[in-house]
């Protein structure tokens, strides 16, 4: 697309009238008309970089009036299947490669700690008995203190870019690790890297609620989760090769060096290529950005908006479910703190060797990838109503699986135990999709955000420190107290189905009483919450 007339005028004006340009003026001039042209195919961008720099390029920009105007208009119009379907596969083609890639390095960075630990790392910086235990818990720290101040930055600036940082900083800290001298400067390294990674969860499902409708969420989510999977499945692979490797540093730096590189690498790509929102995405024609958020009507979930609403923020604060989303958080992530940084050393203790353990978490992270596969498959199947029952009973064979870890004989049938645990990644991936699609105004949803993922951060805390030295390779208190961990987070899930079931039949008895009216055209792009909103309705 060309500049326009305007434009083209004033750029002869200011030029000085020169009829007999040489070929090096020409050319120049030439190379600045076809920068114009590409920036005339954005103009959000062309607006911001000519006006602000680079600075405003950085601020976050609300929707336009124009553009919630031309949304509005096209709402009250059937959309065509075959646009949509367009639109969504570009999206997908867009979206969930980038979202997976960086979920996949957020896993393999929170556990190559772990398999430093095989490597020589406790002996080499001369851990104590307890200081392994904290350090795994330090990085959650890290994540504790910065879990409520970057879900506030996330509503200040572009999400993507604010993203992309914080990936960036993780492989920097990561590299960093390598040149721990001592425990000490392990331990602040690794709490600099939880603050890094407190991040990445909200962001992840904030852009998934972005970009696509409450129902095809789990779905969407379970994709990109699935990269936790794959993730374990090539860190294994990674473990074995960069043990291998013959240099001057221990194997333990070269793990850190490597996979820090590659993140630091991968995040620079992720700030150039992938947008921040539909609104202004130069992927997409201005009758698609309008599609993406007109498809999305039926959710009564407002727009991407950046105003603070302190209104909102109180109501998060006095809903119950804000504290059970926490319990939520907290109960899930005991276990996972605990096996994501004593998973390789309870395989260990099952009479495995160092390179034999690495390859033992390739099975492990595959039967993540088929429960995940499995449970978001069968909740686009079930009819509406079932997601919290289906979250309940992907958790039981976790339960069974530490049972099996903790009190059956032999290696083959503890092996099979802990890989079982695996099966409450589906869970999670059901819950995210929850915390997505159940809590309404943006405000609202990020203090909600904020709890699940402060309780993540705690039960990561707790995990490792269930897991006692003098128990080793055994661990038998850690395992027990995962399994209870998970019993009740079944019970928590449970408790939500029924305060979701009640509320969305009080909201259904008011309405067919006459108590309230609404428009439910006008609520499609409002920024009220799920109680102000009499359209809404919760997700069971």
């Amino acid at each position: 697309m060309n500049g326009s007339p305007g434009d083209r005028d004033k750029m002869d004006q200011n030029t000085p009238d020169t009829p007999n340009l040489d070929a090096k003026s020409k050319a120049e001039k030439a190379e600045v008309e076809q920068v114009e042209d590409v920036l005339n195919q954005t103009p959000y961008q062309t607006e911001e970089l000519r006006s602000g720099g680079i600075l405003n390029w950085l601020q976050k920009k609300n929707a336009s009036p124009q553009f919630l105007a031309d949304v509005a208009k096209m709402n009250e119009t059937e959309l065509d299947p075959r646009k949509v379907k367009h639109v969504e596969r570009k999206i997908d083609l867009l979206i969930m490669p980038a979202l997976a890639i960086c979920y996949m390095f957020y896993y393999v960075d929170k556990t190559t700690l772990s398999y430093a630990a095989i490597f020589d790392l406790k002996n080499d910086l001369h851990l104590g008995s307890s200081d392994y235990n904290w350090l795994s818990s330090l990085f959650y720290f890290g994540w504790l203190g910065w879990a409520l101040p970057t879900n506030l930055l996330m509503q200040k600036f572009p999400l993507n870019k604010y993203l992309a940082f914080n990936i960036f900083l993780w492989g920097v800290l990561l590299m960093a690790q390598a040149a721990s001298r001592n425990f000490t400067e392990l331990a602040v390294l690794r709490v600099l890297s939880g603050a890094a990674e407190a991040t990445a969860d909200p962001a992840f499902v904030l852009i998934t609620g972005t970009w696509y409708t409450r129902t095809q969420q789990p779905t969407r989510i379970g994709y990109w989760y699935l990269a936790n999977g794959f993730g374990i499945a090539l860190g294994g692979l990674f473990g074995y090769a960069i043990g291998h490797i013959k240099g001057s540093l221990s194997s333990w730096k070269y793990e850190f060096i490597i996979i820090g590189a590659l993140c630091s690498a991968w995040a620079i790509f992720m700030a150039i290529f992938v947008p921040d929102s539909p609104y202004f995405s130069h992927w997409f024609t201005p009758e698609e950005r309008l599609i993406i958020v007109s498809r999305k009507r039926g959710d009564h979930n407002s727009t991407d908006t950046r105003e603070w609403k302190p209104a909102q923020v109180l109501e998060a604060f006095i809903d119950p479910k804000t504290y059970l989303f926490f319990l939520f958080g907290f109960t899930a992530n005991v276990p996972n703190g605990a096996t994501s940084n004593f998973g390789t050393l309870i395989v260990q203790g099952f009479g495995f060797d160092t390179f034999q353990t690495t390859l033992m978490q390739i099975p492990y992270g595959m039967v993540i990838v088929a429960f995940i596969l499995a449970a978001i498959f069968i909740n686009a199947k079930l009819p509406p109503g079932y997601r919290t029952l289906l979250m309940a009973v992907t958790n039981v064979p976790t339960v069974v699986g530490f049972a099996m870890v903790a009190w059956c004989k032999g290696t083959a049938p503890r092996l099979a135990g802990f890989w079982l645990t695996g099966a409450s990644n589906a869970t999670f991936v059901l819950g995210l999709s929850l915390l997505s699609g159940n809590v309404g105004g943006q405000s609202k949803k990020a203090i909600a955000s904020a709890a699940v993922f402060l309780g993540v951060a705690i039960g990561n805390i707790v995990g490792p420190f269930l897991f006692k030295t003098s128990e080793a390779p055994t661990y038998y208190t850690g395992v027990v107290g995962c399994l209870v961990s998970r019993a009740l987070e079944i019970v928590i899930i449970l408790i939500l189905r029924v305060i979701f079931i009640v509320s969305n039949r009080r909201k259904d008895r008011f309405v067919a009483e006459g108590h309230v009216r609404y428009d439910e055209r006008s609520t499609e792009l409002e920024d009220i919450t799920d109680w102000k909103n009499p359209a809404f309705r919760y997700v069971t």
